[in-house]
Formats: C-alpha cells, sequence, structure tokens
C-alpha cells in the first residue's frame, strides 16, 4: 500500500481537496482508502446508545456493525496514542492511502496553502512536503506548486509521486500489489 499525506493549516482546504481526489482515483481503477488525525477530542457514539454504554462500561473495543458498514472503536484509556504506521496496519489493503494530517510523520506530503489563511507556508520547513497546492502563486518553495483546483493535475502528481500502477482505461478494478 502506498500512503501519500494532505497537510495545511485549518481552513486551507485540505479536506475539500481529500473528497475531490477520491473519486478521481478511484475513477481511474485505484482503491483509495483515507485516514484522518485530529488534534482534538472526538466521539462518534452517542450517549445512550448501546455501543456508547459498552464502552462507558469498560470495554477496550466495540465493533458496532450493519449490513452497510462497521466500525470499531478502541478505547485508549491510559495508552498512548497509536503512531501512524500501526495504524495502517489495521487497515485493509488498498493502493493507496490518502492520510490528512499527521503533518509531523515522516511520508511524502502535499501542502494545501491558500495566502488567506494569513499562516506561513509548511513547506519552507519540511522536507517531507514534495508540492504545494494552492489557488495563487507561491514563493519560496523549490517543490513542485499545483493548481489546487486542478484535481486531474493533482491526482497525476500523486500517482506519479507514489509510482501507482493504473489499470488500463475502462478496465477498474483493483490493482495487484503483489507478494507481500
Amino acid at each position: 500500500m502506498k500512503v501519500f499525506g494532505l497537510v495545511g493549516w485549518s481552513g486551507s482546504g485540505k479536506t475539500t481537496l481529500l473528497v475531490r481526489l477520491i473519486p478521481e482515483l478511484t475513477s481511474r481503477g485505484l482503491t483509495v482508502s483515507t485516514m484522518k488525525h485530529t488534534h482534538h477530542n472526538f466521539d462518534i457514539d452517542q450517549k445512550g446508545k448501546d455501543s456508547y454504554e459498552h464502552r462507558a462500561a469498560g470495554a477496550t473495543e466495540v465493533m458496532l456493525t450493519s449490513g452497510k458498514r462497521w466500525v470499531l472503536q478502541r478505547e485508549l484509556r491510559d495508552e498512548d496514542e497509536p503512531d501512524m504506521e500501526s495504524l495502517i496496519q489495521r487497515m485493509a489493503p488498498v493502493d493507496l492511502i490518502l492520510i490528512e494530517g499527521f503533518k509531523r510523520h515522516r511520508h511524502a506530503k502535499l501542502e494545501v496553502f491558500r495566502a488567506e489563511v494569513g499562516k506561513d507556508l509548511i513547506a519552507a520547513d519540511d522536507d517531507t512536503i514534495v508540492a504545494v497546492a494552492s489557488d495563487g502563486p507561491v514563493d519560496g518553495v523549490t517543490c513542485p506548486v499545483l493548481d489546487v483546483n486542478d484535481v486531474t493535475a493533482v491526482a497525476d502528481f500523486i500517482i506519479a509521486q507514489c509510482a501507482l500502477a493504473v489499470p488500463a482505461a475502462g478496465k477498474a478494478g483493483k490493482v495487484s500489489h503483489g507478494a507481500a
């Protein structure tokens, strides 16, 4: 599995770009999963629901499942937050995992940058950022600068950067990952 990240300051458009990239990449026959890192406390459960009560009672993991999807929740309690690599190991094999966040981890990343956000470029001090996607000119970087609104070009860049094998046109389907 290949891993590629999108980083940027809050309000820069990371999620917007990522959500536009997924159908662009899957339309080319690639399988794509995502991982989102947040610094905020979150809960996908609702107080009073059975699965919430299982966790509140002390269950280490709770799996909620239906005919449409499933989710596994793990309570860390006093454990350290797991690193990105160990979380990836828990995911099903796909061609590409797009990571939103985890900006301090050492994987190839694209910075989504908008001057109007009023923050400095992360790429200026991070050699894992291999390109910047912006809606205007960007000074002070030696890496490629892509148009954040040209999703096709951004997808082309990610495919090339990750050396992904794209199925022949019209033959969407899973790409072979070779021997493990």
